[in-house]
C-alpha cells in the first residue's frame, strides 16, 4: 500500500496532482471512493490548503473527481489526467487569450442581463484595484479578478467554476502582457466600457465591449507568429 507523503513546496499543486494519480494507480482510492478532506490531505502533504483545493478542481474540471457540496469529493475515473493538465500548461499566449475571449464575451453578456446592484459595486470596486495596479504580477493578479467578477456577475455557476479553474495561466498571461511592451493592452476606458454596459442592462454592447478588450491583444500576437 502506498501513502502520501510531503511534496515539494516549488510545484505544490502539480505533485498533489501527482501523488493522488498515485494512489488511484496504486488502486488505494477506487471509482466511488470519497477521497481524504481539504484538511487531511494539507496536513499529510505539508502543502497548503489552496494548493489542494486548486489540485482538486483540476481534477474534477477533467472528470477526474466530483467535488459534492456538503458531503465530500470522489472518484470519477481512474484515467492518468496529466497528460492533458500538461497540455494546458503548455497554451500558448494566443491560445489564453482566445479562450479568455470565449468566456468574457458571453460571461459579459450574461451579466448584462443578470447582474445584481451587488454584482456592479462589486465591478466597479474590482476595476478600481485593476487600474491601480502598477508592478505586473499586482496588475495581472487585479485584471483576472475584475474578469473573474464578470463571470461571477453572470449568474451561471457553471461559467464562474469554469473561469475559476482557468484563471491561474490568465493571470500569468496578463503579467506577461504587462512585461512586453509589443502587446498593447486594451486600457481602462475599454475595461469602464464593459461594467457601463453592464450597468445598462444592454447583453449586446457588453459583448462588444468585452470582445474590443481581447482584440488588440490577439492581433499582435497573430502578427508575431
Amino acid at each position: 500500500m502506498t501513502t502520501l507523503e510531503p511534496v515539494p513546496r516549488s510545484s505544490a499543486v502539480e505533485a498533489v496532482i501527482d501523488q493522488m494519480q498515485g494512489q488511484l494507480a496504486a488502486g488505494n482510492w477506487s471509482v466511488g471512493d470519497r477521497i481524504p478532506g481539504e484538511y487531511d490531505l494539507a496536513a499529510r502533504l505539508a502543502v497548503s490548503r489552496p494548493a489542494v483545493r486548486e489540485a482538486i478542481r483540476a481534477l474534477s474540471h477533467i472528470g477526474v473527481l466530483e467535488v459534492r457540496r456538503g458531503d465530500g469529493t470522489y472518484v470519477r475515473s481512474a484515467v492518468d489526467p496529466r497528460p492533458l493538465l500538461r497540455r494546458v500548461e503548455r497554451s500558448t499566449l494566443r491560445d489564453v487569450f482566445e479562450l479568455q475571449q470565449a468566456y468574457d464575451v458571453q460571461a459579459a453578456r450574461l451579466a448584462a442581463r443578470r447582474r445584481t446592484q451587488d454584482d456592479l459595486l462589486r465591478l466597479r470596486a474590482l476595476l478600481e484595484d485593476r487600474d491601480a495596479a502598477c508592478d505586473p504580477g499586482e496588475f495581472g493578479t487585479a485584471d483576472a479578478a475584475f474578469h473573474l467578477g464578470i463571470a461571477d456577475a453572470s449568474h451561471n455557476a457553471l461559467l464562474a467554476e469554469a473561469f475559476r479553474y482557468f484563471q491561474s495561466r490568465l493571470r500569468e498571461s496578463l503579467s506577461a502582457v504587462r512585461l512586453d511592451r509589443e502587446l498593447p493592452d486594451a486600457g481602462p476606458e475599454a475595461h469602464h466600457a464593459v461594467v457601463d454596459a453592464i450597468a445598462a442592462r444592454d447583453p449586446d454592447a457588453a459583448g462588444h465591449a468585452a470582445e474590443r478588450i481581447i482584440v488588440p491583444t490577439l492581433d499582435a500576437l497573430e502578427a508575431l507568429l
